[in-house]
């Protein structure tokens, strides 16, 4: 895509730029992107997804009469479900709304790591313990995260995709 970001630079105005694009059977919204990321983390993903309201539409409904929040929270729970979803708009799917390291398929780290864990509420010092997890063969960073949550949706994830720029200079 490199010709056609050069072709902007050059001057040339956007819509000829996008039937350039549009004749090489090219995105045309691409010009609209930042030449420095990579396509695939600029895309927007549509919802397919049917909305919220369809599954949990007694629940939206105990709202609307007036039950208080906490009850219907009491209630998601009761039923299995995520309490969160009252907060969430539910003419929108469920999964468009939910970052996708708040869903969580791992268990949480206080299983696993549960004597180490231990360890810090006995008091012993930070230190002592990563070197209990390293000599075990373990991260020792562990200790920093939230034991509630699982090790995946707690590392953070890099945009490890090349820019646009790098991906199609041979153009």
């Amino acid at each position: 895509y490199a010709k056609f970001f050069k072709m902007l630079k050059m001057g040339i105005p956007p819509g000829a730029v996008q039937n350039a694009l549009v004749k090489e059977g090219k995105d045309p919204e691409i010009i609209n992107m930042d030449p420095e990321k990579s396509y695939a983390s600029q895309i927007v993903k549509e919802d397919t997804d049917p909305p919220i309201k369809e599954e949990y539409a007694k629940f939206f409904k105990m709202l609307k009469m007036g039950i208080p929040t906490g009850a219907v929270r009491q209630a998601l729970q009761k039923e299995g479900m995520d309490p969160n979803i009252i907060e969430m708009d539910p003419e929108k799917s469920y999964a468009s709304q939910v970052k996708e390291e708040d869903v969580e398929m791992d268990p949480p780290i206080k299983e696993e790591y549960a004597k180490f864990f231990k360890m810090l509420k006995m008091g012993i010092p930070p230190g002592a313990v990563q070197n209990a997890l390293v000599k075990e063969g373990k991260d020792p960073e562990i200790i920093n995260m939230d034991p509630e949550k699982s090790y995946a949706s707690q590392i953070v994830k890099e945009d490890t995709d090349p820019p646009i720029k790098e991906e199609y200079a041979k153009f």
